[in-house]
């Protein structure tokens, strides 16, 4: 059996410490907003080379008070993804305000800047690109759109720990950056958790007044706010793991290195970060034309695989009210249809990656039924026909 993914194995390796972590919070008394919350913040916002970080109770909690701390609300857009996790659009409709999806980029799978001017209207007042599987979008473009427009950005950076891009750290560029801690994640608690960086200072009052019931002190509620706040438990253990990310990191590094070798040979889509980022590889996906064929296989052999994401937001039930259909973004549901994700996580040994591979190319699974850069230029040119069709 190759699991997709082993915590247990993780938490093996770092038992003694997380125990002791645990029960010096329960000896405390102190359970939520105490001394391992500020160690963390501080420790975490070094790690992203920010000034400040304010831990809250999930990822989408994150996101959804980023979006309210720079004044985001109802009749307000915000410009996105479609290709990701649905607590990307959720927070959006949870601050009042309208997504309005972008399609990505057909090499890095990340939001296309040059998709973005057209989606600008008059009521347009930020972008939150998504780092996807763990690298980072084009940021510069993204940055230099949204200053010519004085538009805020929001990095979506839930699978993106440590990422980086042309040396800069994931949640630093944007006015704000979202991080989640579920357990998959690169670093992930023993439950639900999340964080906000930031180097403005205005943000960070805001942040921690919405976090906390809009207490200034004790029973002093200055605005109206929401019960988001981490528990000493988790912050405790994510200052454990902290310490071991760059290791696990380097680790994941290496073994989707390894993937690389071993499908070089073979013509289809698969990660190819640009030069100037640091891919940490949230989740190693590739793309095949015989797609559930493949995953069908490797579960019938006890190999674990999955699919980030099988249904664009877009195009999910829950979301039909904003009005896209099949066809408005079609590399992201060109990406949907092909996608599939190999195990990854730093305790997995290379060879078990050797045997991933091996099965599917036994089986002929790794077979396209056309080249990637036509798929890569067929794709571009619906998209740009796609958005020049909604702009008019």
């Amino acid at each position: 059996m190759i699991p997709f993914l082993d915590l247990k194995a993780q938490y093996r390796q770092i038992k003694p410490e997380i125990n002791a972590a645990v029960a010096r919070v329960l000896s405390s008394g102190h359970f939520v907003l105490g001394p391992e919350v500020a160690a963390f913040e501080g420790r975490f916002a070094e790690y992203c080379r920010t000034a400040h970080c304010l831990t809250v109770n999930s990822g989408t909690s994150a996101l959804h008070l980023a979006l309210l701390a720079a004044g985001i609300g109802p009749g307000d857009e915000v410009i996105t993804v479609s290709m990701t996790f649905v607590a990307t659009t959720a927070a959006i409709l949870y601050s009042g305000a309208k997504p309005v999806f972008v399609d990505v980029d057909p090499v890095t799978w990340t939001m296309d800047p040059g998709l973005i001017e057209a989606a600008i209207t008059p009521r347009t007042r930020a972008i939150l690109p998504v780092h996807l599987h763990g690298l980072m979008a084009d940021m510069d473009p993204i940055m230099e759109i949204a200053r010519r427009y004085g538009l805020v950005v929001i990095e979506d950076a839930a699978q993106a720990h440590g990422a980086e891009y042309r040396g800069r750290r994931a949640g630093s560029i944007g006015d704000l950056g979202c991080f989640s801690f579920y357990p998959g994640k690169n670093l992930g608690a023993f439950g639900e958790g999340g964080a906000v960086v930031t180097d403005r200072p205005e943000l960070v009052r805001r942040v921690s007044l919405l976090r906390d019931w809009g207490q200034e002190t004790k029973y002093d509620h200055v605005i109206p706010g929401y019960n988001y706040r981490m528990d000493e438990i988790q912050s405790a253990i994510l200052n454990v793991k902290l310490d071991y990310i760059e290791r696990w990191t380097e680790a994941r590094r290496a073994l989707a290195e390894r993937y690389n070798e071993l499908l070089s040979e073979l013509a289809f889509a698969r990660p190819r970060p640009p030069s100037h980022s640091r891919h940490v590889y949230h989740v190693y996906s590739i793309r095949l034309q015989r797609r559930d064929e493949a995953l069908t296989l490797l579960r019938d052999a006890g190999i674990g695989a999955g699919i980030h994401y099988p249904i664009p937001v877009h195009l999910q039930k829950a979301y039909a009210e904003l009005g896209y259909q099949a066809g408005d973004l079609p590399v992201t549901e060109m990406l949907a249809n092909d996608f599939l994700s190999l195990p990854i996580y730093p305790e997995l040994l290379p060879d078990r990656a050797t045997e991933v591979v091996s099965t599917l190319r036994n089986a002929g699974a790794l077979r396209p039924s056309e080249t990637v850069s036509n798929q890569a230029r067929q794709s571009q040119s619906f998209t740009t026909r796609s958005c020049n069709r909604r702009a008019s």
